[in-house]
């Protein structure tokens, strides 16, 4: 399937990295809807890690397609650099711990403060109409989706907060909620935008990281639902026993995160 890699995508708002792009088999010039993800190099190719674990998204993808006879979807991977802590730490909600006792230790943690408002500019400015302008995208906000896990789900759901005109959905894996406990949740909560056009997926398991996660999931689901959002129709919230925080717990559940946040449509139903 064809994975196209350019090796140093330049920026003005960040530093430069590589960005893959995956388009399904059958393809050829039919528009299809895009899914931007965070730590695109643990996405495709085993090669790029030690364990040799990546999420797959390709093969979910394809498996997709034959179930429900879909097109498929283009998968956008934003590679992460050595100031993914900065870049995915939700910029604004994370100005509300500037008052707390643990903000230099923060500070401390990340290796400065966080920049991920300049990391969005770089995804709805440069990024996207990149590859907009070389892909055969369908490149309204109701096909274009943000996806990632841990930070990455924090910086996902962020960016639909920043940019709820541009992307429909975000698909929050594993989310990191600890990196700002629950003020970050009740930050990020009243940023959302009004319920009825976008889809939030979230998911935890309950080994390592994971296992810290429940309680504050459970604070943003309550939040949701006070927000107007309908569990199973435009947010949904999985827990997953035994299920630790690595990329073969995601690449388990990638396809069904898919299949909600593009397809509408809840596993198992």
């Amino acid at each position: 399937m064809p994975l196209y890699r350019h090796l140093d995508l330049q920026s003005r708002y960040v530093t430069s990295r590589p960005v893959d792009v995956w388009l399904p088999a059958a393809t050829g010039d039919q528009p299809l809807p895009v899914i931007y993800m965070h730590d695109g190099q643990n996405l495709f190719d085993p090669t790029l890690r030690a364990d040799g674990e990546v999420w797959a998204v390709d093969q979910a993808i394809e498996r997709l397609c034959a179930t429900y006879n879909w097109p498929g979807a283009i998968v956008v991977g934003v590679w992460c650099t050595d100031q993914r802590w900065r870049e995915y730490a939700p910029q604004k909600p994370f100005a509300a711990l500037r008052q707390t006792r643990g903000w230099e230790s923060i500070v401390e943690r990340m290796g400065g403060e966080p920049v991920s408002d300049a990391y969005l500019s770089f995804l709805v400015e440069e990024v996207r109409p990149f590859v907009d302008r070389h892909y055969p995208t369908l490149p309204d906000a109701s096909n274009t989706f943000l996806m990632g896990s841990s930070m990455g789900g924090l910086i996902s759901l962020y960016g639909v907060c920043q940019y709820p005109d541009l992307f429909a959905g975000a698909g929050c894996l594993s989310t990191h909620w600890p990196a700002g406990g629950n003020l970050l949740v009740d930050e990020l909560a009243a940023l959302l935008p009004p319920a009825g056009r976008h889809r939030f997926y979230f998911d935890y398991g309950t080994v390592g990281l994971d296992a810290e996660y429940e309680p504050f999931q459970q604070r943003m689901d309550r939040l949701l639902e006070q927000a107007g959002y309908r569990h199973g129709h435009d947010w949904l919230t999985r827990k997953f026993p035994g299920a630790a925080h690595n990329e073969a717990a995601w690449r388990a559940r990638v396809a069904d995160v898919i299949a909600f946040l593009v397809l509408g449509r809840v596993a198992g139903e």
